[in-house]
C-alpha cells in the first residue's frame, strides 16, 4: 500500500534519529504471522506457575513470590530436557512482553515490560539466554531438518525465535532512557552497556556471534535462522555497546581535543533539522511542455513585432536584443521562469512586478528574516592540501618556481594573493583522519622512536579486533541479504531465502489472508533493509573516529563487494512510492493485537494504516544508504568514477523529489562530487540542481567542483590511488594486529638473541630433503669453502 506522497506536497516532518520510537521498534520485531505465538507464551507462563504452586497473575505476586518464580524459571532453563527448557523460556518471554494478559491499556503493558526487563536482568537472565543462544546455534539437528525440506517456514525456527525475542527485548528496553528511571535502573543500564562491549561467550562478543550467524545463514548451512531478528539484534547490540549519534559527537570532540584540534564548527544532523527542502527538478514531461510554451511565446513575439509601426522599430530592436530567447542560456532561463510561475498560476494572479528602481517596502523584521535565510547553513572549509596547491600555482605564475612544504613564505606574490591566503587559512579545517594518517607515516619512517606503545581498548577497538579476520565475509553476507530484500531485486533460484521467518507452514486460503501475508512480506523486507543500513553506517562512523585505516579497510571491502552499484540499484525505483509505502497494519501490531478485543482483519482494517505521508523506516533506510554512498566515495576519485560509469546522476535526481532537507543534502553531495565528469551540456540542462548545490552543500574554498580542472581527478591516477591506500592499510594491520603480538613486525627491527646458550638450545626442524642430501651440503658449504677466520682480527675489519 502506498501513501499519498507527491512531489507537490510540503516538506516532510521526518526527524532523523538513531532509531524509531520504542513502541515501533518492539512491534517490528514480530511478523504478523507470529500472532498465535503470543498466546502460547502466555499459556507456558500459566502452566509453569501452576507447576510451581504460585498464582497465575503476575501483578498479584509479592516480592518473595516473584523471587521464587524467577529462581525456579532459571533452574528450568538450565535443564537438559528440551521441552522443559523451552517452556520456561516462553514464560520468561511472556514476562518481558509485559504480561499483556493482565493489561487493559497499552501504557500499562509498556510499564510492566520495562519493570520486568530490569528485574530479570538483575537475576542474570540475560547472560543465561546468551548461553542458551550459543547452545541453539550449535544444535545440528534443527539445521539438518531444515536442509532436508524443500521450503523452510516459520515452524523450523520456533525455539531460536523465542531466544532472540528475549535478547532483543532486553537490548531495546535498555537502550531507551526514561525520565522515570530510578538510580538503580540507571546504574543497570550503564552496566549493561559495558557488558555488551565485552566478551559474553568465552572470548566472543555477542555482536561477533551474531555476525557469524549471518554468514552461516548466507552460506546455506543454517537456512532456518530467523534473519530479520538476527539483524535487528545485531544492529541494536552495536548501537547500545558503541553508542549512537550523541556518543559519536562526544567521542569526536574528545579525540580532537586530545589531538590538539579545535572542535567541529557545525554538526550535520543538527543543521539539517532546520534545512528546508528544495523544489524537486522538473520531469521530462514538464520540460517538453515548457519548450512548447516557449515556441508559442516566440511565435507570438515575432507576430507582435511585425505589426509594430515604423516609429517603434528602435524599441522593437531593443526588445529583440534584450528579450529574445535565441541563445540556449536564455531558453533555459525562460523554461525555469515558466516552471516557477506555473506552480501558483491556478491559485492567484500575480501582481505586476515593480521596476528595479522601485524596491518593495519591507519592515525591519522582514529584512532580518531575509538576511538569516540568505546566510549559508555551513561554515566554509579548506584543506591544507588545497592551500599548498594554491600557493604552488601562484608561485609558478608570479615567481617562476615552487617551495615544497612551505605555506608561510609569500615573497614576490602580489597583495591580493596575501589576502587570499589569509582567508584560506582562516577557514582551514584539519580532520582527525589527517592527524592519524600523519602519525602512521611517522611510525612507518621511525618504527623505534615513534612506535605505538599502547592501544586503547575501547568498545570499538575490541569489536574491530574480533571481526577483523572475517570482516570481508561479513560485509559480503550483509550485502547479499540487502540485495535479496531490495524492492528492485527479482526472485532468483540461486538467491538466499530471507522469508523463512515470515512464511507460515500453511499458505493462506482466503483473499484477506493473502493480502495480509503480502503486506507482511513487504514489511519484512523493509525492516531488513533498515537494519542492514543501520549496521553498516554505524560501524563506518565509529571506525572513522577510532582510526581512519579501520574505516578505509571496511570501505574497501564494501566496494569490492559491489556495494556502490547495489545501492544505486536500490534507488533505481519509484522512490516516492517507496518512501510513502504503508506496509503496516496497526491494529495487529504488537501489543495492540493482544490487548483488549482481538480485532477482525478486513479490507478496511488493512487500509487503516499510518496516516503520515511517509514511512519512517523507509525514509530512514534511504538516508542511511545515501550517507553510506557518501562515506565510500568522498575524496576517492576512482569510486566517484564508478558513480559516473553506473549512470547515477538520473537515479539520484529522481531521489530529489522527496521533499526532505537531510535526504536532499546527501543526494546533492553525491551529484556535486561527480559534477566535473558529467559535461557542460548536463550542467546547462540542470541549472536548478546546481543552484541547490550552491545553496545547501558546504563550500570548499578553491574547489572547482563544477569544472574538470582538478589535478587530482586524472583518470590514470585512479588505480595508483587505490593501491597506495591498500598498502597503507596492510602496513597498519601488520603493525597493530600482528598475530605474534609484537608492536613492530618488521624483521629488520626485531630484537636479536645474543645468548649463546639459548641460540644453541633452540630446536630447528630440518626438512626430509635436507636430511637426505646432508652430505652433499656438507661438502659444498663446509669442506670446499676455505675461510680465513684470522682476517676478522685485522684492524681494517674492526
Amino acid at each position: 500500500m502506498v501513501g499519498s506522497l507527491t512531489s507537490e506536497s510540503s516538506d516532510l516532518d521526518f526527524v532523523y534519529n538513531d532509531a524509531d520510537e520504542h513502541a515501533n521498534e518492539i512491534a517490528e520485531l514480530y511478523s504478523y504471522t507470529e500472532e498465535s505465538d503470543f498466546f502460547v507464551h502466555k499459556k507456558a507462563f500459566e502452566d509453569s506457575m501452576e507447576e510451581y504452586g504460585l498464582p497465575l497473575r503476575w501483578t498479584s505476586f509479592t516480592h518473595d513470590q516473584k523471587e521464587k518464580a524467577l529462581l525456579r524459571l532459571l533452574d528450568s532453563i538450565e535443564m537438559s530436557q528440551r521441552t522443559h527448557r523451552m517452556q520456561a523460556a516462553r514464560a520468561v518471554l511472556y514476562l518481558l512482553q509485559g504480561v499483556f494478559g493482565e493489561c487493559l491499556v497499552l501504557e500499562a503493558q509498556a510499564e510492566l515490560a520495562r519493570a520486568n526487563v530490569f528485574l530479570l536482568y538483575k537475576y542474570g537472565f540475560f547472560h543465561t539466554f546468551v548461553w542458551l543462544l550459543n547452545m541453539e546455534i550449535e544444535n545440528s539437528s534443527a539445521a539438518t531438518s531444515a536442509l532436508r525440506k524443500p521450503a523452510v517456514s516459520l515452524g523450523d525456527s520456533t525455539d531460536i525465535r523465542v531466544i532472540l525475542n528475549v535478547l532483543y527485548t532486553f537490548v531495546e528496553v535498555m537502550r531507551v532512557q526514561v525520565e522515570t528511571d530510578t538510580d538503580e535502573m540507571k546504574e543497570s543500564r550503564e552496566t549493561f552497556q559495558k557488558e555488551l562491549g565485552l566478551p559474553l561467550l568465552g572470548e566472543d562478543l555477542l555482536a561477533h556471534v551474531l555476525f557469524q550467524m549471518v554468514t552461516r545463514f548466507c552460506s546455506g548451512s543454517a537456512p532456518h535462522f530467523p534473519i530479520k531478528k538476527i539483524l535487528l539484534l545485531l544492529w541494536k547490540t552495536i548501537l547500545v555497546s558503541l553508542g549512537g549519534t550523541d556518543e559519536l559527537r562526544k567521542l569526536k570532540s574528545v579525540y580532537r581535543a586530545e589531538a590538539g584540534l579545535p572542535p567541529v564548527p557545525d554538526d550535520t544532523i543538527e543543521v539539517t533539522k532546520t534545512m528546508r527542502a528544495a523544489s524537486p527538478p522538473a520531469s521530462a514531461a514538464d520540460l517538453i511542455e515548457s519548450q512548447e510554451q516557449r515556441k508559442n511565446y516566440r511565435q507570438f513575439r515575432r507576430q507582435h513585432l511585425v505589426k509594430q509601426s515604423s516609429m517603434d522599430d528602435s524599441m522593437a530592436y531593443q526588445d529583440l536584443d534584450g528579450d529574445s530567447l535565441s541563445g540556449p542560456d536564455d531558453e533555459l532561463q525562460y523554461i525555469e521562469e515558466q516552471q516557477a510561475s506555473s506552480v501558483n498560476e491556478n491559485e492567484y494572479t500575480r501582481p505586476p512586478t515593480p521596476r528595479p528602481s522601485t524596491p518593495l517596502p519591507t519592515s525591519v523584521s522582514d529584512q532580518n528574516n531575509a538576511a538569516s535565510n540568505k546566510r549559508l547553513p555551513w561554515v566554509p572549509k579548506v584543506r591544507s592540501k588545497d592551500i599548498a596547491n594554491f600557493l604552488d600555482h601562484t608561485r609558478i605564475k608570479f615567481v617562476g618556481f615552487q617551495l615544497n612544504n612551505d605555506q608561510t613564505s609569500l615573497a614576490g606574490l602580489p597583495l591580493p594573493i596575501h589576502e587570499g591566503v589569509k582567508v584560506l587559512k582562516q577557514h582551514m579545517y584539519i580532520s582527525l583522519a589527517e592527524v592519524q594518517i600523519k602519525k602512521e607515516e611517522e611510525i612507518s619512517k621511525l618504527p623505534l622512536s615513534k612506535k605505538e606503545t599502547s592501544i586503547p581498548q575501547t568498545p570499538v577497538e575490541i569489536l574491530y579486533h574480533a571481526i577483523l579476520p572475517s570482516l570481508p565475509q561479513y560485509m559480503i553476507a550483509l550485502l547479499k541479504i540487502l540485495l535479496a530484500a531490495a524492492p528492485t531485486s527479482k526472485a532468483k533460484t540461486e538467491s538466499i531465502n530471507i522469508m523463512a521467518d515470515v512464511l507460515p507452514e500453511e499458505m493462506p486460503m482466503t483473499v484477506i489472508q493473502s493480502l495480509k501475508l503480502g503486506i507482511d512480506v513487504n514489511r519484512h523486507k523493509e525492516i531488513i533493509v533498515k537494519a542492514i543500513s543501520g549496521i553498516i553506517l554505524l560501524l563506518l562512523k565509529h571506525l572513522k573516529i577510532n582510526h581512519v585505516y579501520q574505516f578505509e579497510y571496511m570501505s574497501q571491502q564494501l566496494m569490492f563487494a559491489n556495494c556502490i552499484p547495489l545501492v544505486l540499484k536500490f534507488f533505481n525505483q519509484n522512490i516516492m512510492s517507496y518512501v510513502g509505502a504503508r506496509n503496516t497494519i496497526s491494529v495487529i501490531d504488537f501489543p495492540a493485537c493482544v490487548i483488549g478485543e482481538t480485532p477482525e482483519v478486513t479490507e478496511e482494517t488493512l487500509e487503516m494504516g499510518d496516516q503520515q505521508p511517509y514511512c519512517w523506516r523507509n525514509l530512514f533506510s534511504c538516508i542511511n544508504l545515501l550517507r553510506l554512498l557518501n562515506k565510500l566515495t568522498k575524496l576517492k576519485h576512482s569510486r566517484i568514477m564508478m558513480l559516473v560509469v553506473f549512470k547515477s546522476a538520473p537515479i539520484l535526481k529522481r531521489a530529489l523529489k522527496v521533499k526532505h532537507g537531510m535526504m536532499q543534502l546527501y543526494v546533492l553531495k553525491l551529484l556535486k562530487m561527480q559534477m566535473r565528469y558529467l559535461g557542460r551540456q548536463w550542467r546547462k540542462s540542470n541549472m536548478k540542481t546546481l543552484s541547490a548545490i550552491y545553496q545547501k552543500v558546504r563550500h570548499m574554498l578553491n574547489d572547482d567542483w563544477a569544472y574538470g580542472n582538478d589535478l587530482d581527478a586524472r583518470p590514470w591516477d585512479f588505480q595508483a590511488e587505490e593501491f597506495a591506500l591498500q598498502a597503507s592499510i596492510n602496513r597498519f594491520h601488520n603493525r597493530r594486529y600482528d598475530r605474534s603480538g609484537s608492536l613492530c613486525s618488521d624483521p629488520d627491527f626485531q630484537a636479536v638473541d645474543n645468548n649463546i646458550l639459548s641460540v644453541l638450545g633452540r630446536e630447528i626442524e630440518l626438512t626430509d630433503d635436507f636430511k637426505y642430501h646432508y652430505e652433499a651440503w656438507l661438502k659444498r658449504e663446509v669442506f670446499h669453502l676455505s675461510t680465513d677466520w684470522d682476517q676478522l682480527l685485522n684492524s681494517q675489519y674492526l
